[in-house]
């Protein structure tokens, strides 16, 4: 019987099993999951002829390596990066054919941060409460990748791809998020939410899975009492003690005690994942206040 599974040579700083996450569970506080950057992952899926629910790798800035047990076909996309099979070149954006044995090489990303690898087949590891998807918050899923890891392959669906090339969005150079007030946008200062759609700021260095930290002007709260924990959806901008507005990301958790001033666009969060520490960011008003 052929061995279709994946070794894992390099796990690179953070890459995780991904796929559409884990919606619907919220009430048992479990959060989505599921890859940061979902059309990425959707059209890596396409390139090798996956279902859209298949599971897929996400690294995070530097990239992995594996070895396929037997030839498999793959594709990687996301954020742009060098691709080689046993040293030698092979394209981004392309389905192509992986011998067995040979050595995968994604490398650190040009640009952007997070860079996906569909496999045909998909990655089957077992899925919990119906994803395959690794959560950094509550801890389901499969653990992120560590070297000498071994990834079991489902069975191809279909023929890859016939294309000449895909697109190649560039990370923004200013990441732009729109929003609409939030529940608790009254819990602040007349001058706060102008200062949230207003004023510049940038993505933290601290920004990770679970939400997109921003550096810039403090928002100041008009009421200093405690606020009971509340349900916290994907986008949620959530101000924290210090003032810095947070964005939630897949990993978010499912109920938070800090006031949300706003709530972004879902259409948005996936340029959010790939915008480096440091992007000068904006958020824009499209909700009446």
């Amino acid at each position: 019987m052929t061995d279709r599974a994946l070794s894992v040579v390099r796990a690179g700083a953070l890459t995780t099993v991904q796929d559409r996450g884990r919606p619907g569970h919220a009430h048992l506080g479990v959060p989505r999951s599921g890859a940061l950057d979902a059309p990425a992952a959707a059209l890596v899926n396409r390139l090798v002829g996956n279902h859209p629910e298949a599971a897929v790798l996400e690294t995070t800035l530097d990239g992995c390596a594996v070895r396929p047990r037997s030839a498999v076909t793959v594709a990687v996309g996301g954020a742009p990066c060098a691709v080689t099979v046993d040293g030698r070149p092979a394209p981004w954006g392309a389905p192509v054919r992986v011998p067995g044995g040979a050595l995968l090489d994604l490398g650190r990303a040009r640009s952007g941060v997070r860079s996906y690898l569909g496999v045909a087949g998909g990655v089957a590891v077992e899925p919990v409460l119906g994803s395959r998807s690794t959560d950094l918050l509550s801890g389901l899923g499969p653990p992120p990748l560590a070297d000498g890891a071994v990834l079991p392959l489902g069975r191809p669906a279909g023929p890859p791809a016939r294309v000449d090339a895909v697109p190649q969005p560039a990370p923004p150079a200013e990441l732009a998020l729109r929003v609409t007030p939030g529940p608790r946008a009254d819990w602040f200062s007349a001058d706060a939410f102008r200062t949230l759609v207003t004023r510049a700021y940038r993505v933290s260095a601290a920004s990770n899975r679970i939400g997109l930290r921003t550096e810039g002007p403090a928002l100041e709260r008009a009421r200093a009492e405690e606020l009971p924990s509340e349900g916290m959806v994907l986008g949620a901008v959530q101000v924290p003690p210090d003032g810095r507005p947070v964005v939630f990301l897949a990993d978010h958790p499912t109920t938070g005690g800090y006031p949300v001033i706003a709530v972004v666009r879902a259409a948005d969060l996936a340029a959010a994942a790939q915008a480096t520490p440091g992007t000068p960011l904006r958020f824009a008003v499209v909700g009446r206040r």
